[in-house]
């Protein structure tokens, strides 16, 4: 910050910085303000309050002085906002405080308008959202889909996997779906995910030498991307690449499959002690001994860093698998200040077998070469570039999601290669491992929300609860170890006692008179997905979920009435609920429960497991019963009289009957 404007706001202000992750719920307040009196919001968030915490005013990034920003000359710099505010505060700060007072009462309405139109006992006696609405969406998507690029919307081009998600899973629901939606339309939707998947894979918005994904895409064709990389976004790209293999079996699917599960279970994002860290930053030092950190320094190339580390030969091949070229890859346009100049953001520009004809080599040579070029060029990498910063924060949220992700991607390849599934389950496990011992407390059930060399003061948000549910259900999918489930129903119970909200639905903050900082404005309800999936559509998942398999009617009852508190909302955007949209789906059609029940001796098991996990089924949950007495045949009365022996049995409840599931052992 330039000394000019430090000097101003440490007289006349208090200075209050906000770590917007440890403090969603503080961002998301503000960042109301800021979007209802300015029409559109982002970050740096910027806000000045009274003594009272209510708004004067904000906005979001304003240019220092002497600043070379483009947006320099469109708009007022921060020190000019920073002395202007000062000077109306002295001049006219009762009227300040009134407007502050106002509008905070008029934002207070608006955020509960939702919570009392949908009060229990008043709500319409409708049948709620219809079906219809995937429809809806899905239109939305297509149209806004790059047909030439993949993706949805124009740059900065983000991987939405909540969107690709519902794309790719909308004709994998039930026959009634499809026949409302349209058997082309699920194929086509299909087709849009899978393509922007391969393109953001082939891309620079990838790390084609490491691993993982970068934030979003500064240009419109994934090639130049923001270079920090996000845990969460990670973790939902890890599940929804999973679900694009279970669909197309592509071979490109898998692969990043792999490297992105590689990325999320080996340092820096993996913690010793269990866990994962939150982020890498952008920035770095290009090399040990530089003074000045580049965006993207520990990630772009130049044609001889190729030629030097590479030989002549290999450098020329990879060079043109990778894209890289003597005077660089960033077009000017896409490089104001320069930074770029000669160097080269690594992208899939070729084929192995394109440059097999071009170099005149065998196909499985230049596979060969590639793949060692890629050891060599990491490699290299790690040992002569400073590392991007790391943010160790481990946050309980972005954890569940991550939690969720391995143990569905170890659960789809422990047939095929136990070893990574294994390695992949292990670091889910420890992870809820580590929450439990450092980050929840048995007595209360209090979740935290943040470890960092030791437990944080912010107690956990809706989202953490929900998010950690989800991968625990998601474990329990994958090991049918009874204790992940019940750490779930216990969590969900939690969960409801501490944010549930009158008319359905969950606020993202606990109720005022828990043990919870009591420094909001208002509570919030979040429903629409953004980066991350809202708390409300992964809660009301859950709930459906939960609700089959324990034969638990009042948490479906609840997973209807969290659908319903945004009803209005769904109906009118419904493209900005896909997440929710699956338990519109779900509140339609329930959850179809397969019980596989025997001790494993006849081998069948194995067999009907496996082609479960080959299926992608989002309205199917799996229970197993070996023939322990445990806690799940206690808590599921519709499973405490299923008998367990040598001969594998399959059972299909549904809506609180079971039937024989003869279709799964077809052809065994």
């Amino acid at each position: 910050m330039s000394p000019e404007v430090a000097k101003v706001l440490n007289y006349s202000f208090i200075p209050i910085k906000i770590d917007r992750e440890e403090r969603p719920d503080i961002d998301s307040v503000y960042m109301n303000y800021v979007n209802a009196t300015t029409g559109s919001g982002g970050w740096p968030l910027n806000v000045f309050l009274t003594p009272d915490l209510e708004p004067v005013f904000g906005g979001t990034y304003w240019p220092g002085p002497n600043s070379t920003s483009p947006m320099a000359a469109e708009t007022a710099s921060f020190l000019d906002i920073v002395e202007k505010l000062r000077d109306i505060w002295e001049m006219q700060e009762q009227k300040c405080r009134d407007s502050a007072k106002e509008i905070t009462k008029q934002l207070k309405e608006f955020a509960e308008e939702g919570v009392h139109s949908h009060q229990l006992g008043e709500k319409s006696e409708g049948d709620g959202l219809e079906i219809e609405l995937l429809e809806e969406a899905y239109q939305h998507f297509a149209k806004q889909y790059d047909k030439k690029n993949g993706g949805l919307g124009l740059p900065p081009k983000f991987p939405t996997p909540v969107k690709l998600t519902f794309l790719l899973r909308l004709g994998q629901w039930p026959e009634p779906v499809k026949h409302i939606v349209g058997e082309d339309d699920c194929t086509n939707a299909a087709a849009m995910a899978v393509d922007t998947l391969r393109k953001m894979g082939r891309g620079g918005i990838r790390d084609q030498i490491g691993f993982g994904f970068a934030r979003y895409s500064v240009t419109i064709d994934w090639s130049l991307p923001h270079f920090e990389k996000m845990l969460y976004d990670q973790a939902q790209l890890l599940d929804t690449y999973l679900d694009a293999f279970l669909i197309s079996h592509d071979c490109e699917m898998l692969g990043a499959v792999y490297d992105t599960a590689t990325y999320l279970t080996t340092p820096p994002v993996a913690a010793a002690a269990g866990g994962f860290h939150s982020s890498e930053d952008a920035d770095s030092y290009p090399s040990q001994s530089d003074k000045e950190k580049r965006e993207g320094a520990y990630y772009v190339w130049t044609l001889k860093d190729f030629i030097s580390v590479l030989g002549q030969r290999d450098a020329e091949i990879c060079a043109r698998f990778y894209g890289v070229t003597a005077s660089g890859n960033v077009a000017p346009e896409n490089d104001p200040h320069d930074e770029f100049m000669g160097q080269n953001v690594l992208k899939i520009a070729s084929t192995p077998s394109a440059l097999a004809k071009e170099f005149g080599m065998a196909e499985q040579e230049v596979i060969g070469i590639l793949k060692g070029a890629r050891i060599k060029l990491r490699e290299y990498r790690e040992r002569e570039r400073p590392r991007p910063p790391l943010d160790d924060k481990v946050v309980v949220a972005w954890n569940g999601l991550a939690i969720g992700a391995l143990a569905r991607t170890s659960a789809v390849l422990e047939d095929v290669d136990p070893r990574k599934a294994g390695v992949y389950l292990a670091a889910a496990k420890h992870a809820v491992v580590f929450i439990k011992k450092e980050l929840f407390d048995q007595e209360s059930g209090q979740l935290w929300r943040i470890y960092r060399e030791g437990r944080g003061d912010t107690p956990g948000f809706a989202d953490d609860y929900a998010f950690l549910i989800q991968g625990l259900i998601e474990l329990y999918q994958a090991t049918f170890e009874e204790e992940y489930l019940e750490f779930a129903d216990t969590l969900q119970k939690i969960q409801i006692s501490l944010f549930h909200a009158p008319g359905g639905g969950f606020y993202t903050t606990p109720n005022p008179s828990s043990n919870t900082p009591n420094d909001l404005l208002f509570r919030l309800k979040d429903g629409m997905d953004s980066s991350k999936p809202s708390s409300n559509n992964i809660s009301a998942m859950n709930l459906h979920r939960l609700a089959s398999l324990l034969e638990d009617d009042a948490y479906a009852r609840l997973a209807r009435e969290t659908v319903l508190a945004f009803e209005a909302e769904v109906e009118q955007w419904p493209f900005t609920f896909g997440g929710m949209l699956g338990s519109v789906v779900l509140g339609r059609l329930g959850v179809q429960g397969v019980v596989i029940a025997g001790t494993g001796e006849d081998g069948r098991d194995k067999k009907v497991l496996n082609k479960l996990r080959a299926e992608l089924a989002p309205g199917r949950m799996v229970l197993r019963l070996k023939g322990v007495e445990g806690w799940l045949k206690q808590r599921n009365k519709l499973l405490a009289e299923m008998k367990v022996d040598g001969v594998t049995k399959v059972m299909v409840c549904e809506k609180g009957a079971c039937r024989e599931g003869k279709e799964f052992l077809d052809g065994l």
